[in-house]
């Protein structure tokens, strides 16, 4: 049977009914009963209702916003926050004995305590001791089916997130629970094509029209980020970009069997994962071999891309080559390190090619970094050696054991993030007429990176989320 337009598949991983969109029911009228197929239109209608993006009214380019912007509470009032030590999120110095002013959820005063004027009917934050960071950011979360993440991450500082590849209406539950949620910057579907790895979150395509087609379809609806998947060739991944450029939108990738600098070259503007470089850091036939594995069985790449990575030279002049390459083209990398991640324990046989691989992609990811490549923090939410709702700060962990410094992690995770997701013109740092998105930590990051565990207060939109207990 030969569709017309781009397949969704749609059951979850674990046999649940998902949604049909409508272009696929009229082909599928004599598969399934009349019922179920409008059945599906409606929640398909329903799940995509009160998208949070701002168009210009022609379905051409717009600002990109997060999908819940209208739900996120506001408050007229003022705070000052005193006496923390202020670490804007931009790299400048830290500031000791700061002093920010919050006025209705905009910051309007950043500077020494002795050196900003404290409007007399202002809230006074007495927070001598802690250290003041810009709400993190959060370049790639997955739901995961796991009801509450997002709240609980809010909880543990992260204030905006991205999932790159999930449908929109799967983050309904999370938005009309009652509790605050982080804003929420959505992809919907990633497009990939036959056969896709993650049936349930994509958008299957077949050329470059109907992933074009596609494109336009998440646009209006509310995407702030188009996601490929890595069975897309380059050809149609530069039709991509031009459209979702086109819509004001920028376009990541996970590249696991397309060479990373021809994709980079056809229009991206991030990558996620570390090991999407792979094929570019081993000699041709090593790499041809991994890819062929690669397309003829997904699951291939959960092993085989250790067996790739662990004979990856960090030293080979090709490293560099990449680095300056992801820098001069000016790509964000947001290397999930925590999703690769693997520990030997002591007294246990263990799987070399998992160790040695990991171990090689932490430096990998150092040299990129040192060589100018713009990391981003990702922490995919779910991940083997983090305790649930903690996978962001194991994410700034491995990326300090990668090479970068403490105050290179909190930038990676503010404002670059923000730049990645071209909102940094509102969120990502502590600046006069940015949105007040605030964490209060205990202890000093910029020495121990690891106490952005101890989150003291959150502040979301001007308001407080979290308290101290």
């Amino acid at each position: 049977m030969r569709f017309h337009a781009a397949i969704t598949f749609s059951f979850t991983r674990h046999g649940k009914f998902k949604i049909f969109p409508k272009r696929m029911i009229v082909k599928l009228r004599d598969l399934f009963p009349p019922a179920v197929c409008q059945f599906a239109f409606v929640l398909l209608a329903a799940g995509f209702a009160g998208c949070g993006r701002e168009t210009d009214g022609t379905g051409g380019l717009a600002r990109i916003r997060e999908i819940n912007q209208k739900e996120i509470v506001s408050k007229q009032g003022i705070f000052a926050i005193t006496g923390a030590t202020v670490v804007d999120g931009t790299g400048r110095p830290a500031v000791a004995d700061g002093c920010v002013i919050v006025s209705n959820g905009t910051i309007t005063a950043v500077g020494k305590r002795g050196d900003i004027g404290i409007p007399g009917d202002a809230q006074i934050v007495n927070a001598a001791g802690l250290t003041l960071l810009p709400g993190f950011i959060d370049s790639h979360f997955h739901l995961d089916g796991v009801h509450g993440l997002p709240a609980r991450f809010l909880q543990n500082g992260v204030t905006s997130l991205r999932d790159p590849g999930a449908w929109i209406e799967m983050y309904d539950g999370e938005r009309n629970s009652g509790q605050p949620v982080p804003r929420l910057f959505l992809a919907g579907p990633h497009l990939d094509m036959f056969p896709p790895a993650y049936p349930r979150d994509a958008y299957v395509v077949r050329d470059a029209d109907e992933a074009v087609r596609e494109v336009n379809r998440l646009a209006d609806r509310g995407a702030s980020v188009i996601k490929v998947y890595y069975r897309l060739p380059p050809a149609i991944i530069r039709e991509v970009c031009k459209a979702a450029h086109a819509r004001g939108l920028p376009v990541t990738a996970h590249l696991e069997t397309t060479e990373a600098r021809e994709a980079i070259e056809a229009g991206l503007d991030g990558v996620e994962h570390i090991t999407s470089f792979g094929l570019s850091l081993v000699p041709q036939i090593e790499g041809e071999k991994y890819r062929q594995m690669v397309m003829a069985d997904n699951n291939a790449r959960k092993q085989g891309r250790y067996e790739v990575w662990k004979n990856i030279d960090p030293d080979d002049p090709m490293t560099d080559s990449l680095g300056i390459f992801l820098r001069n083209r000016g790509t964000f990398v947001s290397p999930t390190l925590g999703a690769f991640e693997y520990q030997a324990a002591a007294g246990q046989p263990f799987d070399t090619a998992r160790l040695e691989g990991f171990i090689k992609m932490k430096k990998i990811t150092g040299k990129l970094h040192r060589a100018g490549a713009r990391i981003v923090v990702g922490s995919h939410s779910m991940i083997p050696y983090a305790e649930t709702g903690w996978a962001f700060q194991r994410e700034m962990e491995l990326l300090v054991d990668s090479g970068l410094s403490p105050a290179e992690v909190i930038s990676a995770a503010t404002l670059q993030n923000a730049r990645f997701f071209r909102i940094d013109d509102r969120l990502g740092s502590i600046e006069k007429g940015k949105q007040a998105d605030l964490v209060l930590i205990k202890g000093d990051p910029l020495k121990n990176i690891s106490v952005t565990r101890n989150v003291s207060k959150v502040m979301l939109n001007g308001v407080w989320v979290k308290q101290a207990e």
